[in-house]
């Protein structure tokens, strides 16, 4: 009876083995990680192959799980996809890690997910000319959603014949285009002015300005951003101001015309009475998308002054700048 039970045990115990022998308990990682400069000026693609094993699983599925970062920053960004490229935009002036393993999840896995070691790559453009030699003080400004103006300095170390010069890519444009209406100062480009760029909103914008000159390399300069946070609207228009005989101030105005949408901008107005002091307070007042407001003031003959001005709101962008303030007063003593 003991001799029959064992070898029961042990036909159960071999068919069990068999049936989950199937079972996959581990899966390679990706092969071929690589790091690709397209010379899109910052536009990087991340690639790799899958394992050899995984070719001929078909009860199965099979995903990646991505992470990259530069060089300096604190998170990771994580990517879960099941293809094999994935493109974003870097600091070129930074290096870039990317990491990358798979997933393994379905019948071969007994419906468990499975996931490999990870699959490592660095990528670096080697820096050339000193650091000095940069651009200073990159600044742009989208202004009222129609042109993108971008300034800079000329570096520390720039030798007297340095000249820089502006290329900018975004999707959609089959390679990077140099700046075609430069501004100069002193005879040397230290600025760009851009127009019909409403394809290169909400997307990222890639921008490198580099340098050449005969005695000594210049180091390039890269930037990354998207328009709508460099908007600066044009001031609001038609600002007209009554005063009731209840002492309240009632200001209306219409959003600027040009390319900025109305729905994306939010108003600050400001009023101040005073009589000749200059230094008089002013009171403000925030409001979001509507054209008009009224104040309540004290009960007294006072010259009263306001000003409006307008900023892309938060449905729009996530920053932006302020226009300038209207010019307009109301110059008048109260009954």
């Amino acid at each position: 009876m003991d001799i029959q039970w064992i070898c029961a045990v042990t036909i159960i115990l071999a068919w069990f083995c068999r049936a989950s022998s199937g079972h996959q308990t581990s899966v390679e990682p990706p092969r071929n990680l690589q790091i690709i400069d397209p010379g899109l000026l910052g536009h990087l693609y991340i690639e790799w192959q899958p394992p050899p094993s995984l070719l001929t699983l078909d009860q199965c599925t099979i995903k990646y799980k991505l992470k990259y970062r530069s060089t300096g920053d604190a998170d990771w960004k994580v990517v879960f996809t099941k293809k094999l490229k994935y493109g974003d935009g870097f600091d070129l002036s930074k290096r870039t890690e990317a990491k990358v393993q798979t997933l393994l999840e379905g019948r071969c896995t007994n419906e468990s997910e499975v996931k490999s070691d990870w699959t490592h790559a660095t990528f670096q453009v080697p820096p050339k000319g000193e650091l000095e030699s940069q651009i200073r003080d990159f600044h742009c400004v989208y202004y009222n959603w129609e042109h993108l103006t971008c300034t800079w300095q000329l570096g520390w170390l720039a030798p007297p014949g340095a000249h820089y010069e502006l290329y900018y890519w975004y999707e959609g444009l089959d390679h990077a285009v140099q700046c075609s209406d430069y501004i100069q100062t002193h005879g040397r480009n230290t600025g760009c002015n851009l127009q019909n760029l409403r394809q290169a909103e909400y997307i990222d914008f890639n921008v490198c300005v580099n340098g050449s000159s005969e005695s000594t390399q210049l180091r390039p300069s890269y930037f990354t951003f998207h328009l709508q946070n460099l908007v600066k609207p044009s001031p609001p228009e038609k600002l007209s101001v009554s005063i009731s005989p209840y002492e309240e101030v009632h200001v209306e105005w219409r959003p600027p015309a040009g390319g900025t949408p109305p729905r994306c901008l939010d108003y600050e107005v400001q009023l101040t009475e005073h009589d000749g002091d200059a230094d008089a307070p002013w009171t403000a007042v925030s409001t979001q998308v509507e054209t008009a407001f009224t104040f309540s003031q004290s009960n007294r003959s006072r010259v009263s002054c306001v000003r409006v001005r307008g900023k892309t709101n938060m449905f729009c962008a996530d920053k932006g700048f302020w226009s300038e303030w209207t010019r307009e007063c109301f110059y008048g003593r109260r009954q």
